[in-house]
């Protein structure tokens, strides 16, 4: 059965970077699709990125599009949110998710609406000053 841990997360300054990981245990994530999703205290769970497990296809959240890339290594069996020029309100438990039926490719931007089947447990990541 897949695991997914995420780590990485943490305090970091506005316009600063932090890179998580996403790593999974007890299948290859090269048949998933992986999302990233994130969720505020009081706000709605909302769609970060995903990516296709052809690990061609991409999607971004329009609030995060130009500063987060999603990327994979295979070797690993582990996917990576790179989060750059961060603003405060990107603060969130952030969570990676998989899913053997998401197609990326054919759903575009609904595959980061839809649920995904198996999921982390959450890193916090808190943008401040």
């Amino acid at each position: 059965q897949l695991q997914l841990v995420e780590s990485g997360g943490g305090l970091v300054q506005p316009g600063g970077s932090l890179r998580l990981s996403c790593a999974a245990s007890g299948a290859s994530l090269d048949r998933y699709a992986i999302g990233w999703f994130r969720q505020a205290p009081g706000k709605e769970r909302e769609g970060v990125s995903c990516l296709s497990s052809s690990g061609i296809s991409t999607q971004y959240g329009d609030s995060v599009k130009g500063r987060f890339t999603i990327s994979r290594d295979s070797a690993k069996n582990t996917v990576y949110l790179q989060m750059n020029r961060l603003k405060p309100e990107d603060t969130a438990v952030y969570y990676c998710a998989a899913d053997l039926k998401v197609r990326v490719e054919s759903m575009s931007r609904y595959a980061l609406n839809v649920t995904y089947n198996d999921w982390g447990q959450g890193t916090q990541v808190t943008v401040s000053s």
